[in-house]
């Protein structure tokens, strides 16, 4: 993504939005999770890496039952204090990432999972999403619990016999070391920047796919 003040020449950029097709990245029908997370509380938490975060929460934010989705990091080594500028060197393990809160009882982990594949991130991409570069644009799943990465892993190896990508799946499944959120200049970004020029030509594609491919699961007002 852009950096917040390094930005890439803004009327080449624009050009580029004008141009885009109608889905900036490839967009697959994902399978209904064939094993599910059971519910371990009334609230649940997730944490995906999918390359950018401003379209990841941006998505995941109009979900039926998500209550909260945060920008941030996830993957690095615990304890380490990274923000965006640090990660953005490739070099902390630390991906950029977002930390879904949501009720079970209207949305579960698996949907979330299918969701996430679908109209997100393209789990045949290694180290990159998008325009995006680097071990910090990973695509991973963090599970919080033995129930998210039971599922997680069943999910994967699906996604792998599904013959939906003629390249073989590298996302993966990392243990989860924390969570630290970005800075407020990243959170709810899409719904604060519907014009800004990244956000119409990769990320808005996205939740256009999701609205219509997941009719069920969306939502117009996104969460906090």
């Amino acid at each position: 993504m852009a950096r917040p003040f390094k930005r890439v020449i803004p009327f080449l950029v624009a050009a580029l939005a004008a141009a885009a097709p109608a889905h900036a990245e490839h967009v697959v029908s994902a399978p209904a999770p064939a094993i599910d997370a059971a519910p371990t509380r009334k609230l649940e938490t997730a944490v995906f890496a999918g390359g950018c975060y401003w379209g990841v929460e941006g998505v995941f934010s109009h979900v039926k039952g998500v209550k909260l989705a945060v920008s941030g990091f996830a993957g690095g080594p615990r304890g380490m204090r990274v923000d965006y500028d640090t990660v953005s060197g490739g070099d902390t393990g630390y991906a950029e990432a977002v930390r879904v809160t949501y009720d079970p009882k209207i949305v579960s982990y698996g949907t979330l999972l299918r969701i996430f594949f679908s109209v997100i991130a393209d789990p045949t991409l290694l180290n990159r999403q998008g325009p995006d570069r680097g071990t910090q644009y990973r695509s991973a799943l963090f599970p919080l619990n033995g129930e998210q990465d039971r599922a997680a892993r069943a999910y994967l190896a699906q996604l792998g016999k599904s013959g939906l990508w003629n390249d073989p799946i590298v996302t993966k499944v990392e243990r989860f070391t924390g969570f630290q959120d970005a800075d407020s200049y990243h959170q709810d970004f899409m719904r604060k920047n519907p014009r800004h020029p990244y956000i119409l030509r990769w990320d808005a594609p996205k939740l256009a796919a999701f609205k219509t491919m997941f009719p069920a699961s969306y939502r117009d007002q996104p969460s906090a």
